[in-house]
């Protein structure tokens, strides 16, 4: 009982001082720019983009998926650079030389960057219902949470996947912003999954997000939980997998860093 109380200790301390560590430095006002303002931006922009081209009648189907979208800026970024910056801020060694529970440890890095992905979502989807006409009369608002909930872990999974990638190599950000662009490109945001080549979408339906988006249009268009519950199902599964893999590169990465010596060296 005491070890596992320890366990949870060091998962939630932890998860909170690595998210100030990456964001402490930040001024509230440049904070709630990044919070706020720069995904509300991008947003209206693929938004507006998509009405105009596909008829006003869809917009909604670009509220939602972008909206949801939104994961993605905590999931990808803030936690790849929650893993990545103890070797920039050279803490990496003392994270290594504990005998502290790694699992608790990595899987806690995203703990609080997957309730900031959530909150952006939230944020999202009331931009939506204030500027863009979103109508939530039809939802049920627990299912809705829940497929927030689950495609934030999802994608905060893949996260702490690509965060290990920045043990590794000196272009992580190259990397985040690759796959952050795929995101919006292949997940079904903004173009139907089906309008994808074959190729394209058996990439999609790998990725988080795409299987999130399609439930939060069903549900926000009335249908049940239980109708979209093989999509969070699998979505849960793809987020399980993406942090396993994430893991298993992580211990690698310290054992062969001290093996050779090389937890300081880029």
């Amino acid at each position: 009982m005491r070890k596992l109380w320890l366990d949870l200790r060091l998962f939630l301390e932890g998860a909170l001082l690595s998210y100030r560590a990456l964001f402490a430095w930040l001024r509230p006002v440049t904070y709630l720019a990044s919070k706020v303002v720069a995904p509300l931006s991008y947003m209206l922009f693929f938004v507006f983009l998509g009405a105009y081209a596909t008829g006003k009648d869809n917009a909604s189907f670009y509220v939602i998926g972008n909206a949801v979208q939104m994961a993605a800026s905590s999931g990808i970024f803030g936690v790849t650079m929650s893993i990545g910056g103890d070797r920039w801020a050279g803490t990496l060694p003392y994270l290594f030389g504990t005998p502290a529970n790694r699992l608790a440890m990595f899987v806690g890095r995203a703990f609080v960057h997957i309730l900031d992905g959530i909150l952006g979502v939230v944020l999202g989807l009331a931009w939506g219902v204030l500027l863009l006409g979103l109508d939530l009369s039809k939802t049920d608002p627990l299912a809705l949470g829940l497929t927030i909930l689950i495609t934030t872990f999802s994608t905060s999974g893949l996260g702490l996947l690509l965060g290990c990638l920045s043990l590794i190599t000196r272009n992580v950000m190259f990397v985040n912003n690759t796959v952050f662009f795929s995101l919006l490109l292949l997940s079904g945001a903004n173009i139907e999954v089906t309008n994808l080549p074959a190729w394209a979408q058996n990439i999609s339906w790998s990725l988080p997000l795409t299987r999130g988006i399609a439930a939060a249009r069903e549900i926000i268009a009335g249908s049940e939980l239980s109708q979209v519950a093989s999509l969070l199902g699998m979505e849960t599964l793809l987020g399980v997998v993406y942090i396993l893999l994430g893991y298993a590169l992580f211990r690698w990465f310290e054992f062969q860093a001290k093996r050779r010596g090389t937890l300081d060296v880029f």
